[in-house]
């Protein structure tokens, strides 16, 4: 009973930062070429986009597209969805020792003013490989993608919206933790539906989709 209270309290708790949030969350249609010049409305004249180059760019990288395979890439993820894993390290339900010291430390207002910072950044692709991607595991990472309908959340091109993650170009060991995550269990999410779409696929199938979301609208080899 005390764990069911403390979920939905959680919930409701997520959805009133949430609705505060919509005011100010970006649009699809501010990601453009000037987007990351933009700046988040402040709480008491926080400017966000400084608190970000302080706080988060040493791992998250100063364009949110981090150099570690572990670290999650930001740039072009939807503020919607920025502001439920933040929440959800705040409150100790998604569990990263690094993230979730520096979640306890937020405000409300600080999760609006980051997430919507975040929400600003445009996507940055990731760099040529240095050889071309092995065309019989796209193949079968795009025919697993379609079976499993993971476009019908995350977008034809897996680019994502409002509080369903960009995926595409996201790092492949980063996928594939938490794809295997979703799967287990470990990884929580705000709902049901990953940990839903993910019980029946075979790990090594799970494994395919990392390699083929990850390399969705990458450049071409060098």
């Amino acid at each position: 009973m005390k764990r069911a209270c403390r979920a939905a309290f959680g919930a409701f708790a997520l959805g009133a930062v949430l609705h505060a949030a919509a005011a100010d969350a970006p649009r699809p249609s501010s990601r453009g070429a000037g987007a990351a010049a933009a700046r988040p409305a402040s709480a008491a004249g926080v400017d966000y986009a400084q608190r970000f180059a302080g706080l988060c760019a040493a791992c998250h990288g100063a364009s949110g597209r981090s150099n570690a395979s572990d670290v999650p890439v930001l740039a072009g993820q939807p503020a919607f969805y920025a502001i439920t894993q933040l929440f959800l390290f705040r409150e100790g339900r998604r569990s990263n020792e690094a993230m979730t010291a520096v979640a306890k430390t937020l405000t409300d207002d600080d999760l609006r003013g980051f997430s919507t910072y975040i929400g600003t950044l445009p996507p940055v692709p990731p760099p040529a490989p240095a050889a071309p991607p092995d065309a019989a595991r796209m193949a079968k990472g795009r025919a697993l993608a379609q079976q499993h309908r993971c476009a019908s959340c995350h977008g034809d091109d897996l680019s994502g919206g409002q509080q369903v993650p960009r995926i595409g170009g996201q790092h492949e060991d980063y996928l594939r933790a938490n794809l295997r995550g979703f799967k287990s269990g470990q990884r929580p999410g705000y709902t049901q539906a990953m940990t839903e779409a993910v019980s029946q696929v075979p790990v090594e199938d799970l494994d395919l989709l990392a390699y083929y979301a990850a390399r969705v609208g990458a450049p071409a080899a060098r």
